[in-house]
């Protein structure tokens, strides 16, 4: 990641009052990664599980770094000015929460096991009828790429859309302390990362920091999830769910043509989907912007309007074949949801299911993908094709009276697949983000 410094005067007195290093030349733009550097930048080098970016300093340098933030300083190189710090994470999560507090405008942080990504984006599209929105690219919510985008907010902006995401316990409360959020979001909470967090109830102790954060702030509460309505809120708490004791409840219509519409507080919103998952991003979105002012009249506008993010249940054309594209993640619940998804096609044709391994799930890979097998015969699919390690339990759990064959290679199964679809079909391809599935769907379509 790389980003272009938005006011480079402004950072680098910020810098030096918190480092008490001044830079010997003007720095213009920060990056993580040597491959991306630019003239002017400062290289950040960080050490990860795998690779140290201290080994590519030598490599920042001839592409035009001046300068570079390191844990230990590299003897050989000359010309370069290099400043040690005790951990170059943490230094620019500093800067980019001292950037941050310079601006007085709303923070919204979300988090949550599935639909942060989502909901991210749509928020991002419902505000911009009425705000200059600061938010999140892509899924740059770590701990390192986090910070990078806070330091993009400029004085233009009029509120901000945070996504934080959480791989191992402590993550929520970083980002937390250096995002500094007036608002908070958490979308659900289901069992992923299993092999960072160990349980279910550690990943409800790493979320629910989000709402620790806001003392002084608004959660907002999702009363449908059996984990999220339990917590107690020391701020402002605003509550959505599929329950009447909500201050934004909503019930579900399922329309024939037209999707599920949602009756919000007596509001008729056409969500133009028949995804369920879907539905419910509308939903805690409709919490979070009613509550902030935009009008009903606005909200359904912007839903009518808005585009899901590739990969997340994307639907795309091709010889009169409906494919489903879920191919950015999975775990358990998104992809039980994925299926149900699957099943609400009216469709001509069949209704078949593309499915890759999902990862770090820990103790529970066997029966999470053991749970798929067994909702796949539940809910009556045509055909259930798997490509990976794992999913030859799915593969293993459905019965003969069903049409399933594991793939050693996504060649293979693109080549067995493509000769069985026909027009009128559906179908679902889904994995984790390791499994690169969105290339069956290249493949299938190519």
């Amino acid at each position: 990641m790389r980003i272009q410094l938005p006011d480079p005067t402004a950072i680098q007195k910020i810098f030096s009052e918190r480092t008490g290093v001044v830079f010997d030349n003007p720095v213009t733009g920060l990056t993580i990664d040597s491959r991306l550097v630019q003239p002017g930048d400062l290289y950040i080098a960080l050490k990860g599980e795998h690779v140290d970016g201290h080994q590519f300093i030598s490599d920042a340098q001839k592409k035009g770094a001046v300068a570079c933030l390191v844990r230990k300083q590299e003897a050989s190189i000359d010309n370069l000015q290099q400043i040690v710090v005790d951990d170059p994470l943490n230094t620019i999560g500093d800067i980019a929460h001292y950037w941050r507090k310079q601006f007085d405008i709303p923070v919204i942080g979300i988090t949550g096991t599935n639909g942060k990504t989502s909901t991210k984006e749509l928020l991002k599209h419902i505000f911009q009828h009425e705000y200059t929105v600061h938010a999140t690219e892509g899924n740059f919510n770590t701990s390192i790429s986090l910070p990078l985008t806070l330091l993009l907010l400029n004085e233009t902006h009029t509120i901000s859309v945070l996504e934080m995401g959480a791989s191992a316990p402590g993550d929520i409360a970083y980002l937390a302390r250096v995002a500094n959020p007036t608002h908070g979001l958490i979308t659900n909470i289901a069992p992923a990362h299993l092999e960072g967090f160990g349980s279910v109830d550690n990943i409800v102790q790493e979320k629910r920091e989000l709402y620790h954060s806001l003392k002084n702030g608004i959660s907002f509460v999702n009363k449908s999830d059996i984990y999220i309505s339990t917590f107690h809120n020391e701020g402002i708490s605003v509550t959505f769910g599929f329950t009447p004791d909500c201050d934004f409840s909503a019930d579900i219509y399922h329309e024939k043509n037209d999707g599920i519409t949602l009756i919000i507080n007596s509001m008729e919103i056409q969500t133009f989907s028949q995804n369920m998952s879907f539905a419910k991003n509308v939903l805690s979105a409709a919490a979070v912007a009613i509550t902030m002012g935009v009008s009903w009249e606005t909200f359904q506008n912007q839903i009518q309007t808005f585009t899901p993010p590739e990969g997340r249940c994307t639907l795309k054309q091709f010889n009169n074949v409906t494919f489903i594209d879920d191919t950015y993640n999975a775990n358990l619940e998104s992809t039980l949801a994925a299926i149900d998804y699957l099943k609400s096609f009216n469709n001509s044709g069949q209704q078949y299911f593309i499915f890759g391994d999902m990862f770090e799930l820990g103790e529970e890979t066997i029966s999470a993908h053991r749970k798929i097998g067994e909702k796949c015969m539940q809910k009556k699919l045509d055909g259930v094709f798997t490509v990976g390690a794992e999913t030859k339990t799915t593969d293993n759990t459905l019965n003969s009276g069903m049409l399933h064959k594991h793939f050693s290679s996504k060649k293979d199964c693109i080549s067995s697949v493509g000769a069985l679809i026909k027009p009128g079909d559906v179908v679902l391809v889904k994995g984790s983000r390791g499994m690169e599935m969105e290339t069956i769907i290249k493949g299938l379509i190519g």
